[in-house]
């Protein structure tokens, strides 16, 4: 398979935040200009004043702006961009939108839609993986369309089972039955949500594995129809079916195990004809057997732990591919040094449900130093706001062995202050000092499974104590350093919980 080189000259980066600032920095060293697209909400982000150009898409909310394929197709034919990048989430892999990039004659920086489309409805990806001989988690072939086929099946399956959006993605629509006497509320809230979500309701079931491992391979493939894999990430520290904390290599696989992995991962990708990145994503049980969950069609957000593992860009590979140029390196030309340890911090309060939190950024300290990367659009100034996903920064870290990485990303997280915006910062802090974390001996339930992880909430009483410290400590600070509005009362408050609150790794 070839296909006829493309120029690429100009990228438009469907995307905000951390991973515009992200493609935007590989494109800059590689000659090309940019183009930034924004809601109301980011017009003084990052990624807007690191571009060449910038695009006002509309609102604040993602239907009104990021989500809007016509408006950004429309920003790059303005601008004279000849590609889009479209980071992950919002419309990088939605394959109508890749069909009108290519039909506007701008190149997307990404697989086809057919492929897009193959592996993004999960039933009918299934069903593809089976006929190419790949393992995948046992469960439904087809949708579940009423209440005693659901039950037929989830007794054939034998429980407990997971019922799981056909159309899903990003933890929604998945709901853990242990029982009949669960199964129709929860397949009614699964279908819910999918509904809301995906504007599709139709659900599978899946055997839900005992004591889950989530690990993934990242996979490449080029226009020459060469596929390699460049190993695998474990992403099994997780809450509410998100990843926290990500490493590579997995604390569980060995060389036979990734080999094998891997070579499952390049046999689904060539199954479909796959091209640029993409990434494949296994469940491993208790006796190490794997099974194929889905594919994600896109550059995966822990996607730094592979490049500070090999060495290689992935967003440089993705531009080389979409020019149609041959992958840079043969499957035995990649090597992998060291380990790579990546934590999430988001904006929400793991101590209390994982709610979700906004504000403005006050205090801002990032952490540095030797093998340390952080990936954010975050400022001193900017605003959280509700309107996108919660995460603000990646700390990524590589050190020759994994206790050192451990160690390393501890020493990171301990550089970082941030006030104004509650975060999971004292979440992530434990986790890496935890025993279960420290043996990689874990799993997917292992936050929920420790609730010291997520600290013992204060007492009114004591609370009310630490607020008026904070607020006494505040009112000093402002007036020694003579700058009023930081920190705030309610920043320091933050702090100053955090600090009382028992279990925290400082």
């Amino acid at each position: 398979m070839t296909d006829t080189a493309r120029t690429i000259t100009k990228v438009l980066v469907a995307n905000r935040g951390e991973i515009a600032l992200r493609v935007m920095r590989t494109c800059q060293e590689m000659g090309f200009k940019t183009v930034a697209v924004y809601s109301d909400a980011d017009r003084n982000a990052l990624h807007v004043r690191a571009a060449y150009e910038a695009v006002r898409l509309g609102p604040a909310p993602v239907g009104e702006s990021y989500l809007r394929g016509d408006l950004v197709i429309e920003a790059a034919k303005r601008t004279g961009a000849d590609a889009i990048h479209p980071g992950f989430g919002f419309l990088s892999e939605n394959a109508e939108f890749v069909r009108q990039v290519e039909a506007a004659g701008i190149t997307f920086i990404g697989p086809s839609a057919d492929s897009i489309e193959a592996m993004g409805d999960k039933i009918a990806a299934r069903r593809r993986m089976i006929a190419a001989d790949v393992p995948v988690v046992p469960g439904t072939a087809d949708p579940v369309t009423d209440d005693d086929n659901l039950r037929s099946e989830a007794e054939r399956i034998g429980y407990p089972v997971m019922i799981k959006a056909s159309a899903g993605g990003g933890g929604k629509g998945i709901r853990i039955v242990r029982n009949a006497g669960e199964l129709l509320a929860a397949a009614a809230r699964a279908r819910s949500e999918a509904a809301a979500a995906f504007g599709n309701d139709a659900v599978y079931l899946e055997k839900f594995l005992s004591e889950p491992r989530h690990i993934e391979v990242q996979i490449f493939g080029d226009t020459h129809g060469n596929v390699v894999h460049l190993g695998e990430r474990e992403c099994s520290i997780q809450r509410r079916h998100q990843k926290v904390i990500e490493e590579r290599p997995s604390p569980l696989v060995d060389d036979a195990m990734r080999a094998a992995m891997g070579a499952a991962a390049v046999k689904a990708a060539q199954a479909i004809g796959y091209v640029n990145a993409g990434t494949l994503e296994f469940m491993v049980d208790a006796n190490r057997d794997f099974y194929m969950l889905e594919m994600n069609t896109r550059l995966q957000v822990e996607h730094p732990i592979t490049e500070m593992t090999t060495g290689i860009d992935l967003v440089r590979w993705q531009l080389l591919v979409a020019q149609g140029r041959p992958l840079p390196l043969s499957q035995d030309q990649i090597r992998f040094e060291g380990h790579s340890i990546e934590a999430r911090l988001y904006a929400e309060d793991a101590d209390h449900g994982f709610l979700p939190a906004t504000g403005t950024v006050g205090r801002l300290e990032l952490p540095g130093g030797p093998g340390v990367r952080c990936d954010t659009g975050l400022f001193e100034g900017m605003e959280v706001t509700p309107y996108y996903d919660p995460m603000l920064a990646k700390i990524i870290v590589h050190a020759p062995t994994r206790d050192e990485a451990i160690d390393r990303m501890r020493r990171a997280l301990s550089e970082v202050t941030i006030t104004g915006v509650t975060t999971n910062l004292p979440l992530l802090r434990r986790t890496l000092v935890h025993p279960a974390f420290r043996s990689g001996r874990y799993d997917t339930g292992t936050i929920a499974a420790h609730p010291e992880l997520t600290g013992t909430p204060l007492s009114e009483n004591r609370r009310r104590n630490v607020a008026l410290i904070a607020a006494l400590m505040a009112h000093v600070l402002r007036r020694r350093r003579g700058f009023a509005d930081r920190p705030s009362a309610a920043s320091a408050s933050s702090a100053w919980v955090d600090a009382f609150r028992p279990g925290d790794a400082r």
